[in-house]
């Protein structure tokens, strides 16, 4: 399993306490939840294992993870750039380069909403925690 950085790891403690606190997740044909999420990977697949409350089995979602691909290297790129940027760079090549990282971001978000269509709903916010998490299971491995 690979290493992610600090930062990384931050972000991806915050999706998942906002996931927990707000988010709108309704597998199709599902009564409703609330449901504990299992995310991973297996064979070039991001695998979305929903469970009950009581950890009983839901439903899986497997997603083929080519889609992504182009789009989570290009978030790590710009992620790079961004946290050496905080670290010298003045204030507006920052600013200049989070709004270009957000971008990306939201570009993720919305390829995963589309690839979810049908299996999972999801709000736009829900969507972009949920991709921030999925860069963190990239980057480890």
């Amino acid at each position: 399993m690979g290493r992610i950085s600090p930062e990384v790891e931050q972000e991806q403690k915050v999706a998942i306490y906002d996931l927990l606190e707000e988010n709108y997740f309704a597998p199709k044909g599902s009564p409703g939840g609330p449901y504990h999420l299992i995310l991973g990977n297996a064979e070039a697949r991001l695998v979305f294992d929903v469970r009950l409350q009581d950890q009983s089995e839901h439903g899986r979602v497997l997603l083929s993870m080519t889609p992504f691909r182009r789009v989570l290297k290009d978030y790590q790129q710009i992620c790079q750039s961004y946290y050496a940027a905080i670290r010298e760079a003045i204030p507006q090549r920052i600013e200049a380069i989070d709004m270009g990282r957000r971008g990306v971001h939201d570009e993720g978000s919305e390829l995963l909403r589309e690839r979810l269509k049908g299996k999972i709903e999801t709000d736009f916010d829900t969507a972009r925690r949920l991709f921030t998490l999925i860069f963190a299971l990239y980057l480890k491995g």
